[in-house]
């Protein structure tokens, strides 16, 4: 089932599965990222990275470089441009002679060709004077803080009723540690930017998810106004939050071009992403909960830790989640920080909600084991008719509805309660099941259309397609809004000059466009209207800016809503975990394109599988660095991890999230499987996992300690 949100009695364009109007330049090439911008006496760059987690540079030794062949100059923090405050520390780059992690910038060798600037770059002798370094994560250290807020901008508390009392007084009762490893973004395309100077106006060509947020970046870091920066992202292959903010190469390239004269490119290795473009931020949570017989909840208290750097403050938001899920009269939500010598995580697909959804969807596992009860039962029991941590009314709230389809769907009415009694040969059997959500959030953006005389339309907006089919869907929109086919709309995107709008980041960037465009597209309307249609040789156009109306929304709670069911099979011998089945079921406002929405949702939920089974980021305590730093040892699932995986969603009609009842897909996938997966895995072995990954020396410990 698709949704619906009174559309135009004409439309044939949203709902309706479509491809993506940017196929044929892809798979032909067409396309160009960042690092395909081929300018004239073109240079190249090559980051320098610290091999110290904490201390000092004493020398660089740049002769040894500069002698080698076609090296132009290397930049560090004696010779780089000073640059201002843009309110990122990490931005600050060569500004310093300070190391606050390993594998920070320290220096940038500029070269004739990319590979003469890393030989160079590999060679170029650095002295330093170490000082001590502490990384290791725990929960008993003793500089553990509590933030003010935690991203983006929730208070880092919070508290209703008597959560001890009701613990201490109820019938039932869970409590459990689970923890979640560093996870580290690995986007197909690195990160990249192609920077030129003409005077003092910079344009660069940067793989990100906002242009409009990199622009601004730029505009107060190089001291330039604003119409003396362009940002160029029309094509980006992937994200996932690691380019959700401008990274180390937008701000190196423009240095290193400004210093030659001529346009200059820098683009990371894998092995550099995972030091400077952020990772998810490895959690211990602990989940307690209360209830009475009949599984209702008395009180949920939800504590959790995470890390940061010394040099920015990035608190996770691990525990929000839990303070709209379940209804319960007594209900905390805690978050603890530890600033380390490390890089300073930042947003991964569905930050907080991930990591959070594990502990307390497997809390809730525990305790419907506790009760024996079933666990979709459970979930329903303890459905809330208003937000339970503070008491807002729900836009649209479709969990139950999600429940009882996919239970239907996956057949989980046949399930055996009972663990580690199903088999299939040397297999053990099992299923679980765990709740999704994601905030629906809207946020001010920009749009300008023009009508043309030969009746198409040119629409233009700041948004980014990371390979979403962003491009598709508001191009679809677009058509639907002014009443047209999708072959009279030229939709253009990813360019600063189009004006101010959402990142793609935080699962809002469609409905935020989306909302920019259909207002764009009422004016238009409104003035095609009453010209009688006419339109000028020169075309005629409209800017929109939904800022005031996002600012008079109703204060209700704007979330999406799911569930995921699995099964998995385990092989009691070995350890190995396989995921043969798959199913989620999503209340997510009103789809665009069924095609693209199940591709997200899919994808959300093989990371889910994933981050389950296999990532996971280690650091060496002593050499202060994650060992596991490329491809070949950080593990993700692959075609042979992955078995059948079925989407489906329900319809919801959400008046109050924006006009055009549009919720983020983007993130609800991966929230909840992680927890399904684990769930399973108990259920087939009847052996709690409470840290991921969960690896097969796990599954065998798990064992050996209950035998």
């Amino acid at each position: 089932m698709t949704s619906t949100l009174n559309p135009p009695a004409t439309s044939t364009t949203v709902q309706v599965p479509t491809t993506r109007v940017d196929a044929i330049a892809k798979v032909t090439g067409q396309a160009r990222y960042a690092a395909e911008y081929d300018l004239d006496r073109m240079a190249f760059g090559f980051i320098v990275q610290a091999r110290i987690a904490r201390g000092t540079i004493v020398a660089i030794e740049d002769a040894v470089a500069l002698a080698m062949p076609g090296v132009l100059a290397v930049i560090d923090y004696r010779n780089a441009p000073r640059l201002s405050d843009a309110g990122d520390a990490e931005l600050q780059l060569l500004q310093s002679e300070r190391v606050y992690y390993r594998g920070e910038v320290v220096a940038l060798v500029i070269a004739e060709s990319s590979e003469q600037a890393r030989a160079a770059a590999e060679a170029l002798p650095i002295s330093y004077a170490e000082a001590d370094h502490d990384v290791l994560f725990r929960t008993d250290h003793p500089e553990i803080y509590t933030p003010e807020k935690v991203n983006p901008n929730f208070p880092s508390e919070s508290s209703v009723g008597n959560v001890d009392g009701a613990f201490d007084a109820a019938e039932v009762r869970v409590q459990a540690w689970y923890s979640t490893p560093a996870e580290h973004n690995n986007p197909l395309e690195p990160h990249a930017t192609t920077a030129q100077w003409d005077g003092d106006e910079l344009t660069v060509y940067d793989s990100n998810q906002g242009a409009s947020s990199v622009h601004s970046t730029l505009c107060k870091l190089f001291d330039l106004p604003r119409g003396r920066v362009h940002v160029r992202s029309e094509h980006v292959g992937g994200g996932f939050g690691s380019k959700g903010s401008a990274r180390p190469t937008v701000v190196l390239a423009p240095m290193a071009s400004k210093l030659l004269d001529r346009p200059v490119r820098v683009t990371m290795t894998r092995q550099q992403m995972f030091a400077l473009v952020g990772y998810r931020t490895p959690t211990i949570q602990q989940v307690r909960l209360a209830a009475d017989h009949t599984g209702r909840l008395h009180a949920l208290d939800h504590l959790a830790y995470s890390q940061t750097s010394r040099i920015v403050e990035f608190a996770e938001q691990t525990a929000v989640m839990s303070r709209v899920m379940y209804a319960t009269p007594n209900l905390r939500t805690r978050h603890r920080l530890l600033a380390l010598d490390v890089p300073t995580p930042r947003w991964m697909r569905a930050p907080g909600e991930a990591p959070g959804s594990f502990a307390l969807e497997s809390a809730m596992d525990e305790l419907a084991a506790e009760l024996q009860l079933d666990p979709v039962e459970l979930r329903i029991r303890n459905e809330p008719d208003f937000e339970p941590d503070g008491g807002r009314p729900f836009s649209s709230r479709n969990l139950v509805s999600c429940l009882l389809e996919g239970s239907d769907r996956f057949g989980w009415r046949e399930r055996d309660p009972r663990p580690g009694i199903r088999r299939d040969g040397r297999w053990l059997l099992g299923t679980g099941v765990a709740s999704s959500t994601y905030p629906a959030r809207n946020a001010p953006s920009s749009c300008a259309i023009t009508a043309r005389a030969d009746g198409s339309f040119e629409v233009r907006i700041t948004a980014a397609d990371l390979g979403t089919g962003a491009r598709t869907a508001l191009t679809q929109l677009a058509a639907e809004s002014l009443g047209v086919g999708l072959a009279d709309i030229e939709l253009r995107i990813g360019d600063s000059d189009f004006g101010q709008a959402m990142i793609a980041g935080g699962s809002m960037g469609t409905a935020s466009w989306g909302w920019a465009i259909d207002k764009a597209a009422r004016q238009l309307r409104g003035q095609l209207d009453a010209s009688g249609g006419a339109v000028p040789p020169e075309g005629l156009s409209v800017t929109s800016n939904t800022r005031a109306e996002i600012d008079a929304q109703a204060d209700v709670v704007r979330h999406g809503f799911g569930a995921q069911f699995v099964e998995v099979a385990v092989d009691p011998r070995s350890g190995e975990v396989r995921v043969p089945r798959m199913l989620g079921v999503f209340a997510v406002g009103r789809i665009v394109n069924p095609t693209t929405a199940r591709s997200q949702l899919i994808g959300g939920m093989t990371w889910g599988l994933s981050m389950a089974l296999f990532e996971e980021s280690i650091m060496d305590v002593e050499f202060g660095d994650y060992l596991n730093h490329d491809l070949a040892g950080y593990h993700v699932a692959s075609n042979a991890d992955v078995g059948a995986i079925e989407v489906a969603w329900v319809e919801e009609h959400d008046e109050q999230t924006n006009p055009t009842g549009i919720k983020g897909i983007g993130e609800i996938g991966i929230v909840g499987t992680a927890a399904a997966i684990a769930n399973a895995v108990w259920h087939a072995t009847g052996h709690r996992q409470r840290a991921l990954p969960i690896r097969p020396d796990r599954i065998l410990n798990s064992a050996n300690a209950a035998g």
